[in-house]
């Protein structure tokens, strides 16, 4: 079986969303229904969406929320899946850190630990980002991240979350 096809029975995983180019809030609802169209995934929950400060060069703020799904597709094909969803929304790969469109990051995949040259999880950042720590806290508070040990609510609360809020 080739690995873009490649199923597992079922993995639980967190994806982190964002977008501050364009109608950021009705891209973001737009890529929650794409995502829950996509075969071999189901949307389970989703966070709420917050304004945040974009990292990197200046730019507009962000909306960033989480979203948690049920798998049927292993780490890389699901990967590919959120790429085409980017792109399909205009997303643009120019410079990083770089204004987009919408940005979708593979947080977590189960208790799962791999680093490959095009995919690392958990993500490589996420323990260090208020923007992706608080919605994914609202939404699984005791997922355990698997390389601290620690859960998103221990995690959270090493961050400064001041200028993270509600949109």
């Amino acid at each position: 079986m080739s690995e873009s096809t490649e199923t597992v029975a079922s993995a639980r995983c967190a994806i982190a969303l964002g977008s501050n180019l364009g109608d950021s809030l009705t891209i973001l609802e737009a890529a929650l229904k794409a995502l829950a169209q996509t075969p071999g995934v189901a949307l389970e929950a989703r966070s709420q969406w917050y304004q945040t400060k974009a990292v990197g060069p200046p730019q507009p703020d962000y909306l960033n929320g989480c979203a948690l799904l049920t798998v049927t597709l292993s780490p890389q094909p699901l990967l590919e899946a959120l790429l085409r969803i980017e792109a399909n929304f205009g997303r643009i790969r120019r410079e990083r850190w770089s204004a987009r469109t919408l940005d979708l990051d593979l947080l977590l995949f189960d208790a799962v630990i791999l680093n490959t040259p095009t995919l690392q999880i958990p993500h490589p950042h996420m323990t260090e980002r208020a923007f992706v720590l608080v919605p994914l806290a609202e939404i699984a508070p005791h997922w355990i991240e698997p390389i601290s040990g620690k859960s998103i609510a221990q995690l959270v609360q090493t961050v400064d979350c001041s200028e993270v809020r509600l949109a």
